[in-house]
């Protein structure tokens, strides 16, 4: 068991392998943490009992919301509050608090302020596979991380090895290939996730199609349903299986249940709906990956971790790459300095930062005049 941490600009992939299999995957953004874990002072805004919770004032004008589920009881307006962050702003809601783990929640004097932060993916995996070496790219990660992990940490040239990199780009890909030349599409939409089987080669079967298809089916979930932990996705999840009648489908509640239960967020199988759809839930704690892919921030750094891939096959040179933006990309690179800072280190040439008119506002491109 091998855990790896690329390194790029602003951002780390993170991976847990066992020989050439992905087992676990998330993105490290150290500038932007998904707070989960944190421990805040806040302040009682307000309670909604229409909603079964309290908002709570955290720091910069950042609010969370406190379920009634909570215990917390009834407060005043203007209370200080120790919380915790159990679930990360995700889907256009903010965050989500908990009090578990703290003795005297109301044992909190002073204005809101962040406390101490929690644990990153790579602290995270480290403690649940204590004996996993750590696999770095990069020594600036060493900086990062708990002196406690410094033990562990082993330096390579390149932390993915070649099937770990191809695993890992396929996540961004809504079509995932499965056993038996089966293939599904995963369809993130605000309300839940719509996964459709195609049954593929199972149809030159000789077998009758009903049981053809069935042994498909059930052959091809156990990597399909591992899709929901690599790219975390949450929620509500509703899948269809491939060309079985309705009373077939609901004999896949077992190996459902079973592939399911690899997973540490613990999913629950709903059953089979009256329209043949299997219906699973998974708790939402941590963004999804096709979130953080496809923000302008996501694109943005793959962007520059590209980027310092092309630089790195070319001789190291003193004359900068320019990265031509605009305002919103300009005004990233500037909120966040070290973004560029990271880009001279790993592909060992300067990145000037420049505000180009005729692009959009979340538009760039490299000149390497």
């Amino acid at each position: 068991m091998l855990i790896r941490v690329a390194s790029g600009p602003g951002e780390m992939r993170v991976a847990l392998t066992d020989g050439d299999r992905l087992l676990d995957y998330a993105l490290w953004r150290p500038d932007l943490p998904d707070g989960v874990g944190d421990l805040y002072r806040g302040r009682v805004n307000a309670h909604v009992p229409a909603l079964g919770g309290t908002f709570v004032d955290l720091t910069d004008g950042q609010a969370g919301f406190l379920p009634d589920s909570e215990g917390a009881g009834s407060m005043t307006q203007g209370t200080a509050l120790l919380v915790r962050v159990s679930r990360s702003a995700q889907g256009g809601k903010g965050v989500r608090l908990s009090l578990r783990g703290i003795p005297d929640p109301r044992a909190a004097e002073g204005p809101p302020t962040l406390l101490s932060r929690g644990a990153g993916p790579v602290e995270r995996l480290a403690a649940r596979w204590p004996d996993a070496p750590i696999v770095i790219d990069d020594p600036a990660v060493g900086a990062r991380l708990p002196e406690g992990l410094h033990g562990r940490l082993e330096r390579q040239p390149l932390a993915f090895d070649a099937e770990t990199e191809v695993a890992a780009e396929s996540l961004s890909d809504p079509t995932v290939a499965l056993p038996g030349g089966m293939s599904a599409t995963i369809t993130p939409t605000p309300a839940l996730v719509a996964i459709d089987m195609d049954g593929g080669h199972a149809s030159m079967d000789r077998r009758p199609k009903q049981t053809a298809q069935f042994a498909a089916n059930r052959a091809a979930l156990p990597d399909l349903l591992h899709q929901l932990r690599l790219r975390n996705l949450s929620g509500a999840i509703v899948l269809d299986a491939a060309g079985l009648a309705v009373r077939k489908r609901r004999a896949l509640a077992e190996p459902i249940e079973q592939a399911l239960a690899a997973d540490p967020l613990r999913p629950r199988f709903l059953g089979i709906s009256a329209l043949g759809l299997a219906e699973i839930v998974r708790p939402r704690i941590h963004p999804p990956l096709h979130e953080l892919l496809d923000s302008v921030t996501g694109r943005l750094l793959r962007s520059l971790r590209q980027e310092v891939r092309a630089c790195r096959g070319m001789q190291a040179s003193l004359r900068p790459v320019t990265l031509c933006g605009g305002c919103d990309i300009v005004r990233l690179m500037r909120t966040f300095p070290g973004w560029g800072e990271d880009f001279t280190r790993l592909a060992a040439r300067p990145l000037r930062i420049a505000i180009a008119p005729d692009l959009p506002p979340t538009g760039w491109r490299y000149d390497h005049d």
